[in-house]
C-alpha cells in the first residue's frame, strides 16, 4: 500500500473501537483521520469540504447511515462513500448506492485499499 499524505478519511461509526482501529490503521498509512460517533458530527466534518472518502456505518446509534448516504450524495456528490455493515444479506442497504460496501468483521488493509482506490 502506498502512503497517501494529506488525504482525509472520515470514519462515521458509533462504535469507539471501530473508530480507533480505523484511525490507527489509516494514520500508519499517512492519512489524516477525522471521526464521528454521530451523524451531526459527520455533517460538521463534511462541512469544511476536505474529506476525500467517507467510511459510514449502516447504523449510527439510532440513525440510519443509508439515509445519511443520500444526504452526502446531495450535498457532497464528488465524495465517495463506503458503507460498513454487519449484515451479510444486504437487505439493510436496499436502495442505497454507496461507492463500496465492506462487511464487518473486515480486514483493516481492505479499508485502506478501498479508500486509496476511491480517492484516486
Amino acid at each position: 500500500m502506498g502512503v497517501v499524505r494529506g488525504r482525509t478519511v472520515l470514519v462515521v461509526d458509533d462504535d469507539a473501537s471501530i473508530r480507533f482501529l480505523c484511525r490507527v490503521n489509516f494514520e500508519l498509512e499517512g492519512w489524516v483521520v477525522r471521526d464521528a460517533s454521530t451523524l451531526a458530527d459527520a455533517r460538521a466534518a463534511l462541512a469544511d469540504g476536505r474529506v476525500a472518502v467517507v467510511l459510514l456505518d449502516v447504523h449510527v446509534g439510532n440513525d440510519s447511515g443509508v439515509d445519511f448516504l443520500d444526504e452526502v450524495r446531495r450535498n457532497h456528490p464528488k465524495t465517495p462513500v463506503v458503507m460498513l455493515t454487519g449484515s451479510v444479506g444486504g437487505s439493510t442497504l436496499a436502495g442505497a448506492t454507496p461507492d463500496g460496501v465492506i462487511t464487518k468483521p473486515f480486514r483493516l488493509d481492505e479499508l485502506v485499499e478501498t479508500a486509496e482506490r476511491l480517492a484516486g
